[in-house]
Parts: C-alpha cells; structure tokens; sequence
C-alpha cells in the first residue's frame, strides 16, 4: 500500500510541477494565434484575453515563416511533456494543445501555398474526415421527397414551390427572431446555469457568405448577426437562434470563459481560431443544440403557437412541411460532396450550384452563396453535420444508462453541457471525462 500511495503522491507531483510548464505554452499558443490573425483576416475568430498581448502581436508581427518555426517549437515542446491520464482534464488540456498547434501549422502551409485535397486538409484543420455518399445514397432520400410532392416540374422545383409560402416577411424578421431566441433560451436555462449577465446584440446584415454568426466579445457578451440578403424561412428562425444563441455558440463560449478561462486560468480559451479543430465542437454541438433544446414535438408546437402568427403565416400545412424538412434535412452530407468536388477541382461552379439544388435540394437562391461560402471556408463545411452527429453519438452514448426519458433527457443534458465546459475535440469525444 505504502508504495500506491508513494506512485499517487508522486504522480501529483508531476502534474503540479508540469502546470506552470503548460501554462506557459499556452501563452505562447495564444500569441501564436493572435499572430496569425495578421496574415488571414477570418482566423481568429474571438478573443478576449489580455489586450497587451494582441496589441504586441499588432506591434511586432511575425512573418509566416517565423509564426511556423515558433509553432514547431511549441508543438516540440508539447511532446515533450508527459502526458497526464488522457481522459483526465489535464489530459484532454495537453491534448487540445496539441491538436490546435498540429491545426494552426496547417493552416500555414495552406497559406504558403501547400496543396491538399478536401480529406487531407480537413483532417489536419478538424481532425476528422468526412463519409464519402455516392449519388445513389441521396436519389432514394430524393424519392422518398418527390412522393411527398406530386405534380409537374422536378422534385426541387416542387419542393421550392411549396416552400414559398413558409418565407418570413422582411417587416417581420425582428420579432421572430427575437421571439425564437428568447424561446431558446428559456429551453436551455432549464437545464444549464449560464453566467450571470450573459447577453447578446441581435443585428440584421447583408453582403456575408453565411446564414447566420456569433461573434463573442467576453465577459459573456455576443453580437449575433443574421444574413437577410436571403429569403428566411420560418424553420431557421429556430435553427439560428439555437445555433448562435442558445444553447449553441453564446452558450458554448460562455461556459469556456467561465469555467476554463475565469475558473481554471487556461489562457488558450481566450482566443479561438476558426481553422481548427475546436470548430468540429462549436458547430457540431451548436446544431446538436438546436435538438436539445426543441425536440420534434415540442418545436413544432412553438413554431405554430408562437413564429407562425408572429410571422403571419399559415400553419395549416405545417406537418406537411415538417416531414419535407426531416427528409430534406438527410441531404446535408450531398452539401459535403459539392465542397469536396468543387474545391478538388473535380466540378465547376456552375456544376455545383446545380448539384446543391437538384441534390441538396439547397434553395437555389441561396445556392451561388453557399459556393461564396465554400470559397472562404473551403472544408469547414463539414464542422456542421459530421460535427452533429459525432456530438449526437457522443452524448446518447454517455446517456444510456438512464431507464427513463425523463432521466435519460436531464442526463442528456448534463452530458451536453459538461461536452461545452471541456477541452474535448474531435478524437476525445468518445470516453467519458474522468473529472
């Protein structure tokens, strides 16, 4: 016994003695980061740690090739620390370290010109590679939409026909998303204890190559923009709430300030950069979220009492409607396939827009936009729904043990809202976090 408890005490030794170690590191991340944001305007994608080391980033910039040999160093110098029980916060804290440097030294060879293919440079940025689905895997979702549909025109034509009517008017943007922000919220407290003071900005803007974005400034504070160059149907006044708000990206980050940032002083969560594996989390629980807090029933029972009237639409079709969407909503990953061939070279623009409306089945407004987006973010794309279903799989794996739906839906919950308040990435969110 005497020797367990000399390994014990010895073994928290090690990790007392190693936390300055990282936390050095950290700051070097951090400035590594903020470094970068001179050389790729979409990188850093918030940060609110001290001021003094972004204006010394600003003051005396680091060349691409200086930014990369630092990184080297510091990716070194991670390797060399011994590594705490993986599943352990300082575990998954090392490991994040790692990962992200690994991610940011990716994102420079890009910038210098490196070619990769879509796999490739998703699995450096995100850590994960995207299922490959063949045309034949989206025809039968196709099918079982063009059976919901029937009449003249194609499925898409159809299908964007019936949609029409579900378009939210401009004059009535501002209090439908308020409403459906407010009702995520409402959803979300429920169940997880946000900071006191958080808040958010609500905008409307144009001219932006996505839907919808949070931009979070500290202190628990947002500004959430909403594209409205678009049309905006009924069913995304939801999703964006959710998604940007609550429980998504405001949630996520504000629970990492709070509790890894104020409550354990890990610096590097102070600044997030957008290329990187980190994003996988952000966006896959922000979708996952929107789940979470409006399961099937209860989110078309909002959407009729309360969006529809405030967006003076008639409900009347809604189920209808609601089956087109679980449908259509199976299409995503043909959105991935368009990215991939488009940015590999394997189809033209125009190849792919008319692959995201006769595929995806993506509103073919919106489809010259979504390859702006694919221009600008390249293979982020797939942050969204493989990032959703690893989440998915990640928190119904964790919640099984419930006999209930109740209990199975609170510890479902409980594991969703302890994935946000950790440093767990992509090739961490399969065991469950040791404390």
């Amino acid at each position: 016994m005497k020797w367990l408890i000399a390994l014990l005490l010895a073994s928290s030794a090690t990790l007392a003695a190693q936390e300055p170690q990282v936390d050095a590191l950290a700051m070097d991340y951090v400035r590594l980061s903020l470094s970068m944001g001179a050389h790729d305007g979409n990188y850093v994608d918030a940060y609110y740690g001290p001021a003094h080391l972004q204006e010394q980033a600003s003051k005396t910039p680091l060349s691409l090739a200086e930014i990369k040999t630092k990184a080297h160093s510091l990716q070194a110098a991670l390797n060399r620390l011994p590594g705490p029980a993986a599943d352990s916060m300082d575990g998954l804290r090392l490991e994040f370290l790692k990962k992200q440097t690994a991610a940011m030294l990716g994102r420079i060879d890009l910038l210098q010109g490196r070619k990769m293919n879509f796999d490739q440079e998703s699995a450096v940025l995100y850590d994960t590679v995207a299922p490959h689905h063949d045309r034949r895997h989206f025809d039968a979702i196709i099918a079982k939409i063009d059976a919901l549909l029937p009449g003249p025109g194609t499925t898409a034509e159809r299908l964007s026909a019936f949609r029409a009517q579900f378009i939210i008017p401009r004059d009535r943007l501002k209090p439908v998303f308020e409403a459906a922000i407010q009702g995520c919220r409402e959803q979300t407290l429920k169940h997880i204890t946000l900071p006191e003071g958080e808040n958010f900005t609500l905008e409307f803007v144009t001219g932006k190559p996505w839907s919808g974005y949070n931009w979070y400034k500290g202190k628990y504070q947002s500004l959430i923009q909403i594209n409205v160059e678009q049309p905006i149907y009924i069913e995304r006044a939801i999703d964006i709430g959710c998604h940007e708000g609550y429980p998504g990206h405001h949630t996520y980050n504000a629970l990492l300030e709070k509790n890894l940032v104020v409550g354990r002083k890990w610096l590097e969560y102070s600044v997030y950069p957008l290329f990187s594996p980190q994003s996988l989390i952000a966006e896959g629980s922000a979708n996952y979220g929107v789940d979470m807090a409006f399961p099937d029933a209860l989110k078309l029972a909002f959407q009729r009492d309360v969006l529809y009237p405030l967006a003076g639409i008639d409900p009347a079709q809604i189920e209808k409607y609601d089956a087109l969407l679980k449908l259509a909503g199976q299409l995503t990953y043909a959105g991935n396939e368009a990215a991939r061939n488009y940015l590999d070279g394997k189809a033209t623009r125009a190849q792919t827009i008319d692959w995201l409306v006769n595929v995806e089945l993506y509103p073919a407004e919106k489809a010259p936009q979504r390859t702006t987006f694919y221009d600008t973010y390249r293979s982020y794309i797939i942050n969204y729904n493989v990032g959703k279903d690893l989440v998915k799989d990640y928190v119904e794996a964790n919640s099984r043990e419930a006999l209930g739906e109740p209990e199975r839906s609170a510890l479902r919950w409980q594991v969703y809202g302890q994935l946000l308040s950790s440093p767990r990435l992509p090739s961490t969110i399969k065991a469950p976090l040791a404390d």
